[in-house]
């Protein structure tokens, strides 16, 4: 009888198996996809990258609920703003139907640089597909999704969009 986290039996070892490859695998990915977003111009650490994709996808929220959604402090949310807003990549005005919140909006430069790091990594996703074949590439997209849909579904709403 395996142990109750199932690393005793055949099954268990066989899942540890699969899930050091892929994650060999996603080292590859993540490797690929930090690369296109340090092409870009300006070169923005991953962590300001995520909060202005954030503030794109989601222009709602204020800096409380942005540091929420990332996961950090209110004053390292508001350190990461100064930093988008010196670059010109993001800007805060007064929220038109409470006077005492900051919006927080992506800039139409901030719009061009997340497209073209959107774009970069399309295209290095791009040149790897090339070298597999329809059946390596059709299994992998519903591998993802499936991943995808299984980790979603284990998470709690406000984890989900993280």
């Amino acid at each position: 009888m395996g142990c109750a986290d199932g690393s005793g039996d055949s099954r268990g070892e066989s899942r540890r198996t699969q899930a050091r490859q892929v994650a060999e695998a996603v080292e590859s990915l993540v490797a690929c996809w930090l690369m296109a977003a340090e092409e870009s111009r300006p070169r923005l650490p991953a962590r300001q990258l995520h909060a202005l994709r954030t503030v794109r996808l989601r222009p709602e929220l204020n800096l409380t609920a942005l540091a929420e959604h990332l996961g950090v402090g209110l004053p390292t949310a508001s350190r990461l703003c100064d930093r988008l807003e010196a670059a010109g990549l993001l800007e805060r005005t007064v929220q038109p139907r409470n006077r005492r919140e900051v919006q927080l909006v992506v800039t139409a430069y901030g719009q061009r640089l997340l497209t073209d790091v959107a774009e970069r990594r399309v295209g290095r996703l791009a040149m790897v597909f090339d070298a597999m074949t329809p059946a390596q590439r059709t299994a992998l997209q519903h591998g993802l999704l499936g991943f995808h849909q299984a980790h979603t579904s284990s998470r709690g709403p406000e984890e989900t969009e993280r």
